[in-house]
């Protein structure tokens, strides 16, 4: 059983008789308290998806719940949900497009790498690969002789990210992108 000060974002944990999923971690250093941190985490049960609010000690322990991670990928947009794929037995797995309003901003139908986590059966949140490879659909023009160090502009990804890249990249290259910062890594390979 971790520590509350173990715990990452999207961590499965048994708290109050239901299964919740981590989906925000803020900690907090109290001013007086003598090296103790304080932890409030956002999570949502995994079956009504009733969303709490806790506040946990950095010493109290956790409950970790069965997960199950299925690599996947996105299929399609069925209204309000997203509709991946399991990649062995081609089981579908439909996501609320709230409940994983960040990750979509990374997955577009060429996106390898996606993992589905499964608790008791049902998915409840995707993972997704440290780095993702999108196109820009749209940004400022190049500047001839703008170095890969010079300043950053923005650019509009064809997920709808928006993210600072260098001068140099023009609408239409394909980028590599950290998953974790949201930031430029370099050119994808073609």
């Amino acid at each position: 059983m971790p520590k509350a000060s173990d715990v990452k974002k999207n961590t499965a944990v048994e708290f109050n008789n239901s299964v919740y999923i981590i989906r925000d971690i803020e900690r907090s250093v109290p001013q007086g308290r003598a090296g103790g941190s304080i932890y409030r985490m956002r999570m949502y049960d995994v079956v009504s998806g009733a969303k709490t609010d806790e506040t946990f000690k950095d010493s109290d322990t956790l409950t970790l719940a069965d997960l199950i991670r299925r690599n996947a990928m996105f299929s399609y947009l069925d209204g309000d949900e997203y509709v991946f794929m399991d990649n062995e037995d081609y089981t579908p797995y439909n996501l609320n497009k709230e409940s994983i309003a960040d990750e979509v901003l990374f997955i577009d139908e060429n996106t390898q790498g996606i993992q589905v986590v499964l608790v008791d059966g049902s998915p409840v949140a995707i993972e997704l690969p440290s780095s993702v490879d999108l196109v820009v659909t749209e940004t400022d023009p190049s500047i001839k002789g703008g170095s890969a160090t010079a300043r950053t502009k923005p650019a509009i990804l064809s997920t709808g990210l928006t993210i600072q890249v260098p001068e140099h990249i023009s609408t239409g290259d394909k980028i590599k992108v950290n998953t974790a910062e949201q930031k430029f890594m370099g050119r994808a390979d073609k």
